[in-house]
């Protein structure tokens, strides 16, 4: 009687341990693929531009490589090279540079240098499509709500002077053409 309880002990011991060895070597795998996607700092995102008349942010889809930036970084230099598909339009002025890059509790903040001001074509329309620009952009990475602008490091009541800038705002996704 006891050998026939023993024999069931160990076939069931034994199967245990096979299913934890599958397991194991299976979580090892899925975890070498992981450290294989993040090593290759690439990432799809999508960017959003002007259409030619200032109505809509026109959706493009780009792998971005991150390199030994953040992801948000990498977004945002995209931005600034400009739109690939034909009839969008740049909505950040050409010579802005981006001075950081950081992100806090769901916010990116957003340090453009002061191009961003001073070579903005201007109006409500074309203000309204370079701030949704960034925030549409940087809100579809997972984890960001919010995006808080700065000028030289500096919080302005209004960067281009239609919009208030001194909190971080949030995207608006009536603006994205369908």
């Amino acid at each position: 009687m006891n050998q026939g309880r023993k024999g069931k002990r160990g076939w069931l011991g034994t199967i245990a341990v096979a299913l934890a060895t599958v397991l194991v070597i299976g979580l090892g795998l899925t975890g070498c693929d992981r450290k294989s996607d993040s090593s290759a700092g690439k990432d799809t995102v999508t960017l959003y531009f002007g259409d030619k008349d200032a109505m809509y942010l026109v959706p493009e889809t780009r792998t971005v490589d991150k390199k030994d930036r953040s992801l948000e970084a990498a977004v945002i230099e995209e931005l600034l090279k400009g739109p690939q598909k034909e009839g969008s339009v740049p909505t950040i002025p050409e010579g802005t540079r981006v001075l950081s890059v950081t992100v806090d509790n769901g916010v990116v903040y957003v340090d453009f240098s002061k191009e961003f001001q001073t070579q903005h074509p201007g109006g409500s329309a074309g203000e309204i499509m370079t701030i949704y620009s960034v925030v549409n952009t940087l809100t579809g990475i997972p984890g960001v709500e919010k995006v808080q602008f700065l000028l030289e490091g500096e919080k302005q009541e209004s960067i281009l002077g239609h919009m208030d800038t001194t909190v971080p705002i949030e995207p608006d996704s009536n603006l994205a053409k369908k």
